[in-house]
């Protein structure tokens, strides 16, 4: 019998996916991490309510298995929040559930099951998992639900907390999920998704940045709002207010539509532009990784996503040292922003990814640039497309 620690969150997916190990026979631990300190958030955030804590635990009790509210406060305020409104202010758009889910949740996760004598690692994420054949390493792989699949959030895991991982919903669809939660009985089966980062109570991200800045005593420093050749249009008081696509709320008036084209931290300027000056060519990454294998010692090409929702565009990859790597476009794409992550696919395969630190809107890439810069395809299992 597997002892097997399961990351409860309060909801459905997580409820489901603990109850099945229960039946299947292992030797289930409940453990739920309380992120977020309500004291700091002003109004109740999503985020680690007791109503979750409350429906994790009466699962536990239907299925006999113990649980545990763990405190991981002070990491999550340290290395979720923290990053969160810093990336803002540098005029960034940060991906927190990324960060939250290799810096605080499996890490915290895969200590508490060493500690408790468990062998893996379970949580309610749609993705699964295989080895590489050539290197014996652990893959990540897209979910059989291509709607709920969120193999994206997971690509800076580590080796070793893939080897711990497990995902019991990997092979189900959502629909599969709910009917199962339904015929178990489960007090989360009618619960709501969620759809926002967390920790921002109703999606306003400004008030949070405007309450953890208060909070922290900093104040944002003034600066212009310019077009793209460089002409002031207006006046900000601080860059956490604008993000790369954004179109409502930047405080200038103009009569055609403009978006943010670019923040510039430097300078303190938000550069406003068409609809057209928002497409990228090409990106710069940092941060790179690589699951299932070495970092490739060639350029390759294969399908990028840019965010979450994102289809995936065909782009060549030349991965560079230090953990960086410039990706070009064969499609210009529209509103990518620096702080965001670029995730790497073969079919199903998740083979990496990285911080997008750059991004070139220097117009169209032509498909010739993609096709001239071909080489030879990576070695040691990750495989070009």
């Amino acid at each position: 019998m597997t002892r097997v620690l399961v990351g409860m969150s309060g909801g459905v997916d997580s409820s489901v996916a603990a109850a099945m190990l229960a039946q299947a026979g292992h030797d289930v631990i409940g453990v739920s991490l309380q992120l977020y300190d309500h004291s700091d958030a002003g109004r109740i955030a999503r985020c680690c309510s007791p109503e979750d804590f409350l429906d994790a635990r009466r699962v536990a009790s239907q299925f006999g298995f113990p649980y545990y509210v763990v405190n991981q406060e002070e990491v999550f305020s340290r290395n979720v929040l923290d990053y969160f409104v810093d990336e803002y202010r540098r005029g960034r758009t940060p991906n927190p559930c990324v960060r939250c889910n290799g810096d605080v949740k499996f890490e915290a996760l895969g200590r508490l099951a060493v500690d408790l004598g468990a062998t893996q690692v379970a949580t309610g994420h749609y993705a699964r998992l295989d080895s590489c054949p050539t290197t014996g390493r652990r893959r990540l792989l897209r979910a059989l639900d291509a709607g709920k699949d969120q193999s994206y959030f997971l690509f800076d895991l580590t080796q070793e907390q893939l080897s711990l991982a497990l995902f019991p919903l990997g092979e189900l669809t959502k629909e599969d999920v709910r009917r199962e939660a339904e015929h178990l009985g489960l007090a989360t089966a009618g619960k709501p998704e969620s759809q926002d980062v967390c920790f921002v109570e109703g999606g306003d991200y400004r008030e949070f940045l405007r309450r953890r800045s208060e909070r922290d005593r900093v104040l944002e420093q003034d600066g212009d709002i310019v077009d793209s050749a460089g002409r002031v249009l207006g006046a900000h008081h601080g860059l956490s207010g604008f993000t790369v696509g954004q179109r409502r709320g930047l405080g200038v008036s103009a009569s055609r539509r403009l978006y943010v084209v670019s923040v510039e931290a430097d300078t303190r300027r938000v550069v406003l532009g068409d609809e057209s000056e928002l497409s990228a060519a090409a990106l710069t990454l940092t941060g790179v990784t690589w699951l299932g294998s070495d970092a490739p010692g060639a350029p390759f090409e294969t399908l990028a996503r840019v965010r979450y929702r994102h289809a995936g565009v065909r782009c060549l990859v030349v991965p560079a040292a230090g953990g960086t790597a410039r990706l070009t476009l064969l499609e210009p794409q529209r509103g990518i922003s620096p702080g965001q992550a670029a995730v790497f696919y073969d079919g199903d395969v998740v083979l990496g990814g990285g911080w997008i630190d750059q991004v070139e809107r220097s117009g169209v890439t032509p498909a010739a640039r993609l096709s001239a810069g071909k080489a030879e395809g990576p070695r040691d299992g990750v495989n070009a497309t």
